[in-house]
C-alpha cells in the first residue's frame, strides 16, 4: 500500500488526469484500484524494506569490479559490461562467472567522484554480418579552449576480430560532443530502424560545481553551428545517428533545421530501452523530485529545466542561476526553486510556453510544495531522502521460454538510492503504465543496470562500487552489501 496523505486539489484532479488516462488504456483489464491513481505518492523506507525476493535465487558471479556500468546480453550468449573508469570491456560466462577482458578503450577520461568515463556500448544488430561494437565514452578534446570543459564526448565503433578475440579499427562517428563531471547519461542503444539513439545529459547546469552555466536542454543547434561542429546545444537531448554518425534525413526538424537532435528538454537520461513494438522507453533523473518515466516521441520536448515531471507547478520551479543577480553572494538552497536565493528568477512549470511538450508516463514521485526535503534521518545526506529514486537504466523485459509469470510487458528500471530494482507493468502497446512501481530485490546495495536471460527466468544486476543508499529504517549508509558486483537473480519456479 502506498503513503496515505493530505492531497491538495490540485493534486487530486492531477491524479484523476492520470487515472482517466490510464483507465482509457486498459480496455478489457478488469482488475482496476484506486492505488493507480496515487502512483506518483513517495514510497517509505519501511515499504522498499518489504520489497519483493521470494522466489529468486541470488548469487553473485562477479565482485570488485571498478565502477561497471553498462551490461549487454552478447550475440554468443555470453554476457558483456564495461567499466567506467577503467575502460574496460569484459565478457562474462552467465553460468560460471568466468570472466575475460576482451579489449581496453584507450584514452578514456574518468574524473574522481564523476559520471564521465567510458559510457555507452551496443552490438550491431547484424553482428555475424557486421561485427561491430559502439561505444560512446570522454576523450580529451584537443580543441578545447575552456578550461573548465577540456573534454569531450565521442561515439565511436570498432570491429570485432574473432580470431584474436579484440577490438580493432575505431572509427569516431560523432565527435566533439558536451562533456563534463556530471549528468553524462550516455546510454546507448541501437533501434530496429537500425538508427543509433543516445542520451546525452544536461552537464549538470544550474547546479552545484556548475550552478552558474548555462542549461542547454532547450537550445537547439543552428545551420551555422552544425556546419562548425558546435555541438554545445546538444546537451539535454536524445541523439538519433545513422549507424555511420550521419544525420538521417527523417529526423525532426527544429526551426528548420535538422540534426542529431531527436528529442529536447532531458536532464539527466539514464535509461534507453526498446519495446518489442518499436516503442522508445527511457528513465530520466529528476531534481529534488519527479524522476521520469518517459516514451520517447519524434520531435518531443520533455520540459527540462522548465519542467520536471508533470506540468502541474507542484514540488518544483525553474530558479535560473545563470541569469543571477550578485552571483558571488548566492548559494543553491536545493529546494527545486520553491526556496531560493534572493536574485535568482524563478520561474512556474505553468508560465513555459514551449512546444510539444511531451509529459512522463509516470514519475518517481511527484510531491507537493509543502514536502518536507530536509528528513533528519539523512542527516548530512539530505539528498537521499528526497523523493527521487535516481534511476540509472532500464530495460524491457521480454520474457522467454521460461518467463516469469505475470511480468509480460514489464519495464525495469534500477535505483541507486533505494536498492530496489522496480518493476513497471505496462501495457501491451507500451504506452501507459497500468500500476505503480513495484520495489524488488531489496539491499543496501546501488543498482546500476539490469538484463535478463534469452530464457526469462534470470535478471543479471550491475552495482556501483561505492555511494549512499538509504537503508530500511530510512538512515543512509555508504556501507554496500555488494560493492562492483555481478548478482544474479534466478526465479524459482513453484
Amino acid at each position: 500500500m502506498l503513503k496515505t496523505k493530505a492531497l491538495t486539489l490540485n493534486t487530486v484532479k492531477i491524479m484523476n488526469k492520470h487515472l482517466l488516462l490510464n483507465i482509457a488504456f486498459l480496455g478489457s483489464v478488469q482488475l482496476f484500484t484506486i492505488s493507480n491513481a496515487l502512483a506518483d505518492v513517495p514510497l517509505t523506507p519501511a515499504q522498499f524494506a518489504k520489497a519483493k525476493t521470494e522466489n529468486f535465487e541470488e548469487k553473485v558471479l562477479l565482485s570488485n569490479l571498478n565502477k561497471p556500468h553498462a551490461l549487454v546480453w552478447g550475440p554468443d550468449n555470453q554476457i558483456w559490461l564495461t567499466e567506467l573508469v577503467t575502460g574496460k570491456i569484459l565478457r562474462v560466462n552467465p553460468e560460471t562467472g568466468a570472466v575475460k577482458t576482451v579489449f581496453q578503450v584507450p584514452g578514456i577520461i574518468n574524473d574522481p567522484h564523476a559520471q564521465n568515463g567510458l559510457l555507452g556500448f551496443a552490438f550491431h544488430p547484424d553482428f555475424k554480418n557486421n561485427p561491430y561494437i559502439y561505444i560512446s565514452g570522454t576523450f580529451k578534446n584537443p580543441q578545447a579552449t575552456d578550461k573548465n570543459s577540456p573534454n569531450q564526448t565521442i561515439i565511436r565503433r570498432y570491429t570485432y576480430n574473432k580470431s584474436t578475440d579484440t577490438l580493432q579499427n575505431p572509427v569516431d562517428l560523432l565527435a566533439g560532443l558536451p562533456s563534463s563531471k556530471d549528468h553524462q547519461a550516455g546510454r546507448l542503444v541501437i533501434g530496429p530502424d537500425h538508427k543509433i539513439y543516445y542520451t546525452l545529459g544536461d552537464q549538470g547546469h544550474n547546479q552545484l560545481t556548475y550552478l552558474f552555466e548555462p542549461n542547454y536542454a532547450q537550445s537547439l543547434p543552428t545551420q551555422q553551428e552544425l556546419k562548425n561542429k558546435d555541438f554545445h546545444a546538444y546537451s539535454g537531448k536524445v541523439l538519433r545517428l545513422n549507424l555511420d554518425g550521419s544525420i538521417p534525413r527523417d529526423n525532426p526538424s527544429f526551426n528548420g533545421v535538422t540534426s542529431h537532435v531527436y528529442t529536447l528538454g532531458h536532464r539527466n537520461p539514464q535509461g534507453l530501452a526498446f519495446a518489442p513494438n518499436g516503442k522508445l522507453l527511457q528513465a530520466e533523473q529528476g531534481p529534488n523530485s519527479d524522476d521520469e518515466i518517459n516514451l520517447v516521441v519524434k520531435g518531443g520536448n520533455y520540459g527540462w529545466p522548465n519542467v520536471a515531471g508533470y506540468k502541474d507547478d507542484s514540488g518544483y520551479a525553474y530558479a535560473n542561476y545563470s541569469a543571477a543577480t550578485n552571483k558571488s553572494q548566492i548559494k543553491d538552497l536545493g529546494q527545486n526553486g520553491i526556496k531560493v536565493a534572493a536574485g535568482v528568477p524563478v520561474t512556474k512549470e505553468s508560465e513555459w510556453t514551449g512546444k510539444k511538450f511531451i509529459a512522463p508516463l509516470k514519475t518517481l514521485f511527484t510531491v507537493q510544495d509543502t514536502y518536507n526535503y530536509n528528513d533528519p534521518m539523512c542527516g548530512d545526506m539530505t539528498y537521499i531522502c528526497w523523493p527521487t529514486v535516481a534511476p540509472s537504466s532500464a530495460y524491457v523485459y521480454t520474457g522467454g521460454k521460461k518467463a516469469i509469470p505475470g511480468w509480460e510487458n514489464t519495464l525495469l528500471v534500477p535505483s541507486l538510492k533505494r536498492g530496489v530494482i522496480f518493476r513497471i507493468k505496462m501495457d501491451q502497446t507500451y504506452s501507459t503504465t497500468y500500476d505503480d512501481a513495484i520495489p524488488m530485490f531489496k539491499s543496501n546495495n546501488r543498482y546500476r543496470d539490469v538484463i535478463a536471460n534469452p530464457e526469462g527466468n534470470t535478471l543479471y544486476v550491475l552495482t556501483d562500487p561505492e555511494g549512499n543508499v538509504q537503508k530500511d529504517d530510512g538512515s543512509v549508509t555508504n556501507q554496500l552489501e555488494n560493492p562492483g558486483a555481478l548478482i544474479k537473480f534466478t526465479y524459482k519456479a513453484k
